[in-house]
């Protein structure tokens, strides 16, 4: 079983004044898929049949266009619509369009906040999916920070920043880098937060020093980037920033002395002179009102001319107070030089005089630079020449002296911005054992075309050649040459190839740098008429050459990928030079001013040490440079970017179709989209796919039953075969339609494995399904142990405390046990001694002995009588009072002198009260719970408790009851 999709598309493109026409066409198809039957036929016109039908019938709902947030979407794809679209995009303020693998962004020429707040960061760095989010130079940013922690090979990524000069490099750089510096540096770690913070800080404050030393303001752009830097932002192995360095190229000196028409110097001039305190401007010796020639159009101002920022930067990295006093000071110095003019002598042999005023300036110049003034204008004035072992002074020309002037400028200022980017190297580069990957930001000037162009705009335009060849190998010829060896059914797009535009400039044996090269090796004065008329012979075979026989003045044309320019010979040879009259270097090693006598002497000593370094010449050692760009380039994972000018004036909001269909030609976006609307951007070998998706057959549990892939399949028909089941496994639980292509989306070649993004999206997802259960699956096993381990350590601590705590209670029983013992035995003792003390208080009978007449036997023998059948008073003998009373609750008694005392002590006892002169007896075992008639005891009272016959004998005092006597009766004597 097979799929096979079968499409075919031809597109005309539209014709324009400046570019040759261009087709194209593709044809796509040969994708199999095991476990599929399915298939799709669409077909497009051919070449032969026109376009104009389709193309009207796209743009007749121009309200709809804005909504193509990826132009590969658009049918047909030609010029005409992908100009709509964007011009649809930009006219209801979106910038940023898909283009397949590029991003294009529009210059809005104005600020937009919003678009680039930290919440709009955070929204796009936490999506599940950034594709699915509006276009924004985010999604590239987010894609290549994925790759980086997916690990995927090549795990080092760059982001490639290209377009003409005022197209918005340099802040779509500068976004990046924010944007990295912020979701890259975040740490929950308290104690390395403040390193992150400082790294973070010193990374971004690198921007605002670069530009005011390397951007100037020129007719296409206020902010133009006179130099190319690559920054590499450091990552460790938590992706987390941790340094950064910058490489720098071709720094346009020139500018500082010979600033075009209607252009400026570098910002860092118009900074110190408009952001200067009088105390500065008087140790730089500028006053208010004061003119210099090397700063033309100084009365325009720039956003950039911001001198606090730039010295806020300075604090911040790390330059002090008194290095940065040291460098604007050289800054003024070249200013002051740039004043000094020199005026013809009338004879050849004396040298050249100062203008008047020339002579101030000369001497604040030598005074800023801290050089002796005479010797500075001995160096200007005279040119030392060697012959054999002497040495031969001549004067200069006055052409000479001004050539020298410039030269020993321009010479300062380059040593001091590229002292200026070690610097900064060395304050945010980390380590290299601190980093393991890197995403680099390629920002360089932008293709360039005036209407005098030299050596610069060659080297520039050279650079920019390179990247257009970087993107025309890595993605239009690599991938479709790459589809034709992996056994994808295509049919090559056309495009446009710029390898012999290079073979002109840089080729071998014959090529513009090496005429260049040659000619300035050679100890005579250039020609450029003699150049010219050789290069003439030499590349006349180069299609992208040609001359104008008509000029004055000498010069060739190169067809460059974006346009025609024109290079001007005269003084392009002196310039690929790039004499410094030795005296110059000399002069400066004298110097007082620490950090130029550094510079200077670090020159000198790399000079000593590199043999033929005096020989380089400035196309070599850019070449050289550019060479080791390259190399980063193709060992990296890139993300394009295309910066789109709306409008030469830079004006916001303004769309000009001239202007935006010239870029987009030159570019090759309609070759970009072709290819990637009908490719697969995503290719991953066999191996690399079976261990990043294997466990997703592994892990899945569908209800048909899970699928067995062998993850250690060695051979690669083996892998293929597991490549297949895999996707057959992914795709047969995806599709719910029967008609539902995914033969768009996936082509196993032959070792590799073509994808789309929206089916990388489907594997990524299904990926990260599996990978949440398994964590799932390990939360739970962790918190089950955990649980368990937990419920055993509470048991144990149970059994623990009920351990102790029955030892603490058989201890505490054990006690109270022993201090038992010793109540019951104290107590027996003391009931003893209290048994043997009531036996002697008791009442002897015989001290109550009279003579009476004896008691009747009945009497005697019941124990007690009835008084109240008495009439005659009765003497109470040797009886227990309680005894004889008990059962009578009241009798009266009438008094004699016998006994009276002893009688006395007996109602005391009894507790007798008085009513109506007759006494009432109550016994106090019926009212006070007393059931002794002993004597009132005297000293310390001691209960003493026995078991009585009688009633309430056995009552015991309660905590409520007042009593004061004994509460026993003793009847262990009787009469």
């Amino acid at each position: 079983m097979s799929l096979t999709t079968d499409t075919t598309l031809t597109v005309k493109s539209m014709s324009s004044a400046d570019q040759r026409r261009k087709g194209a066409a593709y044809k796509n198809g040969g994708g199999t898929v095991r476990g599929f039957v399915q298939k799709v036929h669409s077909t497009r016109p051919s070449l032969n049949d026109s376009l104009e039908g389709e193309i009207q019938a796209f743009l007749i709902d121009e309200d709809q266009l804005h909504t193509y947030d990826d132009l590969t979407k658009v049918n047909p794809v030609t010029p005409t619509t992908v100009l709509k679209c964007l011009q649809a995009r930009y006219s209801v303020k979106v910038f940023y369009t898909h283009a397949g693998c590029t991003l294009v962004a529009l210059n809005p020429f104005q600020p937009i906040p919003d678009l680039y707040s930290l919440d709009v960061m955070k929204e796009y760095h936490c999506a599940p999916q950034p594709q699915e989010f509006k276009p924004h130079i985010f999604i590239v940013a987010e894609g290549a920070y994925r790759n980086v922690r997916g690990q995927q090979a090549p795990v080092n990524q760059s982001l490639v920043v290209s377009g003409e000069s005022g197209a918005g490099k340099t802040w779509t750089s500068r976004c990046l880098m924010k944007y990295y510096a912020t979701v890259a540096a975040s740490s929950s770690v308290v104690q390395s937060q403040d390193t992150v913070d400082r790294i973070e800080r010193r990374v971004l404050d690198s921007n605002p020093i670069m530009e005011a030393f390397g951007n100037a303001c020129t007719l296409r752009n206020n902010n133009s980037s006179r130099f190319g830097k690559y920054i590499q932002l450091q990552l460790d192995r938590c992706q987390l920033l941790v340094g950064a360095s910058v490489q720098t190229y071709l720094l346009e000196k020139t500018r500082v002395a010979c600033q075009p028409a209607n252009e400026r110097n570098f910002h860092i001039f118009y900074q110190m002179m408009k952001g200067a305190t009088d105390e500065q401007r008087k140790e730089w010796k500028m006053s208010h009102g004061q003119r210099f020639a090397w700063l033309p159009n100084s009365e325009k101002t720039v956003e950039e001319d911001c001198f606090q920022e730039t010295i806020e930067a300075m604090v911040h990295l790390g330059i002090n107070a008194e290095r940065q006093r040291q460098i604007f000071r050289v800054i003024a110095g070249i200013l002051q030089l740039g004043n000094v003019n020199f005026s013809s002598s009338s004879d050849e042999s004396q040298t050249c005089n100062l203008e008047e005023l020339s002579k101030d300036f000369l001497q604040r110049a030598a005074e800023l630079l801290c050089v002796p003034a005479e010797e500075l204008q001995t160096c200007l004035r005279v040119r030392m020449l060697k012959a054999g072992k002497q040495s031969v002074i001549k004067p200069c020309s006055q052409a000479e002296c001004s050539v020298r002037r410039d030269c020993l400028a321009k010479v300062i200022y380059a040593q001091l911005f590229e002292w200026l980017v070690t610097f900064i190297n060395n304050s945010i580069c980390a380590e290299e054992s601190t980093w393991c990957n890197f995403i680099g930001v390629l920002d360089v000037y932008g293709f360039e075309c005036f209407h005098i162009n030299n050596l610069e705009q060659l080297c520039i335009n050279y650079a920019n050649e390179k990247l257009q060849q970087h993107f025309v190998a890595h993605y239009l010829r690599a991938q479709q040459e790459e589809y034709v060896s992996e056994g994808l059914q295509w049919s090559f797009v056309k495009y446009q190839d710029n390898q012999s535009c290079l073979d002109l400039i840089e080729g071998s044996p014959v090529s513009v740098f090496s005429l260049l090269n040659e000619e300035s090796r050679l100890n005579r004065a250039s020609d450029a008429k003699t150049l010219r008329i050789r290069m003439e012979k030499e590349l006349c075979n180069n299609g992208n050459i040609s001359w104008d026989k008509f000029s004055k003045e000498p010069h060739f044309t190169v067809a460059h990928y974006a346009g025609k320019v024109n290079y001007q010979i005269q003084g392009i040879v002196e310039k690929n030079k790039d004499p410094v009259p030795p005296e110059l270097i000399n002069l400066l090693q004298k110097s007082d001013n620490p950090l130029l006598h550094q510079i200077f002497t670090d020159k000198e000593a790399d000079n000593t040490t590199s043999k033929g370094l005096s020989k380089v010449t400035v196309v070599s050692k850019f070449k050289n440079s550019l060479e080791s760009l390259m190399k980063i380039l193709h060992t990296t994972t890139p993300h394009y970017t295309r910066c789109i000018k709306p409008n030469p004036d830079c004006k916001p909001l303004t769309f000009k179709k001239e202007e935006v269909i010239m870029q987009l030609e030159a570019c090759g976006i309609v070759e970009t989209i072709h290819i990637s609307a009908a490719g697969f951007p995503i290719r991953i070998p066999f191996e690399d796919f079976i261990q990043r998706y294997g466990l997703i057959a592994k892990y899945s549990n569908f209800k048909s039953g899970s699928l067995s892939v062998d993850l250690e399949a060695d051979n690669n028909d083996n892998l293929r075969q597991e490549v297949e089941k895999l996707l057959y496994f992914v795709l047969r639980h995806e599709a719910t339609d029967p008609l539902y292509n995914h033969n768009s989306w996936v082509h196993c070649g032959r070792t590799k494995v073509f994808l789309t993004q929206s089916m990388l999206d489907l594997l990524e997802g299904q990926r990260k399904m599996i990978l949440s259960q398994c964590a799932f699956t390990i939360q739970c096993c962790w918190l089950r142990y955990q649980r368990r381990i937990r419920n055993a350590r509470r048991q144990s601590a149970t059994l623990i405390q009920a351990a102790v705590r029955s030892w603490l209670v058989r201890k505490e029983v054990h006690r109270w046990h022993r201090a038992a013992s010793v109540i019951q035995n104290t107590w027996r003792k003391w009931r003893a001694l209290l048994k043997t003390l009531a036996e002697a208080e008791l009442d002897d009978a015989e001290d109550l002995q009279e003579d009476m007449p004896a008691l009747n036997p009945v009497i005697r023998e019941r124990g007690s009588v009835q008084l109240s059948n008495i009439q005659e008073p009765v003497t109470v003998r040797g009886w227990p009072m309680g005894l004889a009373l008990a059962s009578a609750p009241s009798i009266t008694v009438s008094l004699t002198a016998t006994g009276f005392q002893k009688m006395m002590s007996v109602m005391a006892s009894l507790n007798l009260p008085s009513r109506r002169g007759e006494y009432k007896v109550e016994t106090n075992q019926y009212t006070r719970g007393l059931a002794s008639i002993r004597a009132q005891p005297k000293g310390s009272v001691k209960l003493h408790c026995q078991r009585s016959p009688l009633l309430y004998a056995d009552r015991q005092p309660g905590k409520k009851c007042d009593v004061t006597g004994f509460n026993e009766i003793l009847l262990d004597k009787t009469l």
